[in-house]
């Protein structure tokens, strides 16, 4: 039986202000406020809210039979929680339904899996907590930016304890494999891979409002058979887009929100399911290790990582950043590490780029990458500074090492004790009941004799 996993993502761009070079080290406020409370707004009006009470409404009226996947950056969630609460409060909905399944991504958005394992980790770990504080559950598949994955990416995301990944089902990557199957990381099996079927979800996230295009206009019936009609060993069918695909890449003009709402039906009459991708990937059996050397990614024609580090000035932006990675990841400055957060975003790379892209992008502020390039390494400057005031350049290599050796260390002990609270935890919850039961039988005991010794008086 073929089932659908349907995936939406939610990040905000952080915007950043002009910065010249003569407001280094006077100005260490990044960013443009206006711009960034009138995007925000725009798009939770414009597409967050219309669309998800559009999933509301499908979730309570298919029941169980309707599942999807949700997942959102940190920094996109501190803007939500500044500027759109409502856009909170319909998530909070959304997930009382049960239909929802909430998976973890990086905190920033950014590039840290390309650069620094330890930085990575602790924004992954970072966003799981904020997910289970938030919406009380604990996510065990992990979504990086963009789904760029290469197979030390993911052996380094199992080592994190999660079970499944989503990534791009990337045609040189594949090769004649198809993505309608589970796949596993080539250096550890344990993570599930599920990938990407890039045509059917830029079917609707990309060319659903495109006159041109020979397919338009596109009806949920059509789509469904689309799905009816693969091959039929071919089960799993990952359809992945951002959130705001519904309303702003596809205005709410074009019907995109009726389109999606048919979905549930047609695919019940055509006997397809959906699917979460932890059922998928705790239920499912892989077909086979996946290699992918090379960073893939669901961006662009190239499907790599060429849209951020594709030209020296992006190379020489990001270097620059991750130098300080280690420093950052140590201080407690809680102002310093907001902007690592925001600096590290993947928009800020993506403004610099100088490739002929098929989609259209918007550099905000910038005339062009140079002006984009100059603006961000002014800023990256003042902050570089910022960090070496705390942690000089002075400190050598084997003093900072030793320092993260025993943070490193102090953060694997308290790990360790959190698992034996848990243990012990449960362990309580057990000798409770047996602990109460004890107490009644204890209870009922001397009753018992009492009346023997009354029955013992009357003879």
């Amino acid at each position: 039986m073929k089932t659908i996993c349907l995936y939406f993502e939610i990040h905000q761009i952080i915007h950043l202000k002009r910065y010249r070079f003569f407001d280094i080290g006077r100005d260490h406020y990044y960013y443009d406020d206006y711009e960034n409370e009138r995007s925000i707004t725009e798009i939770a009006e414009r597409s967050y809210v219309p669309a998800l009470r559009t999933i509301i409404d499908m979730a309570k009226e298919n029941g169980k039979f309707f599942k999807l996947a949700l997942s959102l950056s940190g920094v996109g969630l501190e803007q939500l929680e500044v500027h759109a609460p409502q856009v909170i409060d319909l998530l909070q909905e959304l997930n009382e339904t049960g239909c929802v399944e909430f998976l973890c991504e990086p905190y920033s958005h950014g590039l840290a899996s390309l650069a620094n394992e330890e930085s990575f980790r602790e924004e992954c770990l970072r966003m799981n907590d904020k997910i289970k504080e938030i919406f009380g559950k604990t996510p065990k598949v992990f979504r990086n930016s963009s789904l760029i994955y290469n197979d030390d990416i993911g052996a380094q995301v199992a080592a994190m304890g999660f079970k499944g990944m989503l990534t791009e089902g990337a045609k040189h990557i594949l090769g004649w494999k198809s993505p309608h199957f589970i796949y596993n990381n080539a250096i550890n099996p344990n993570l599930k891979l599920l990938l990407r079927d890039y045509k059917l979800s830029d079917d609707i996230s990309l060319r659903f409002n495109n006159s041109e295009w020979s397919e338009y206009p596109l009806f949920a019936d059509t789509y469904m058979d689309w799905i009816a009609q693969l091959p039929e060993e071919e089960q799993i069918i990952n359809i992945f887009m951002e959130l705001s695909a519904l309303g702003i890449a596809q205005p709410l003009s074009s019907n995109i929100l009726d389109f999606l709402h048919a979905l549930p039906k047609c695919a019940q009459e055509r006997g397809i399911t959906f699917s979460t991708p932890t059922e998928l990937c705790t239920k499912g059996k892989s077909v086979g290790a996946l290699e992918v050397p090379y960073n893939i990614s669901w961006v662009d024609e190239e499907r790599d990582t060429s849209c951020w580090l594709g030209n020296i000035m992006q190379r020489e932006a990001f270097n620059k950043l991750y130098s300080v990675a280690d420093r950052v990841r140590i201080c407690t400055d809680r102002r310093l590490k907001q902007d690592w957060d925001y600096l590290q975003a993947s928009n800020n790379f993506r403004f610099m780029t100088t490739k002929q892209t098929s989609v259209g992008m918007s550099r905000g502020i910038y005339d062009n990458p140079y002006d984009a390039f100059t603006n961000y390494m002014n800023i990256l400057g003042d902050f570089i500074n910022r960090v070496n005031t705390l942690y000089p350049d002075e400190i050598d290599n084997e003093e900072l090492n030793s320092l993260l050796t025993t943070i490193k260390n102090q953060g694997e002990e308290i790990e360790q004790k959190d698992k034996e609270i848990e243990k012990l935890q449960k362990r309580l919850a057990r000798l409770e009941p047996e602990e109460k039961t004890k107490k009644n039988v204890e209870k009922k005991a001397p009753a018992k004799k009492k009346a023997t010794t009354k029955k013992n008086e009357k003879e």
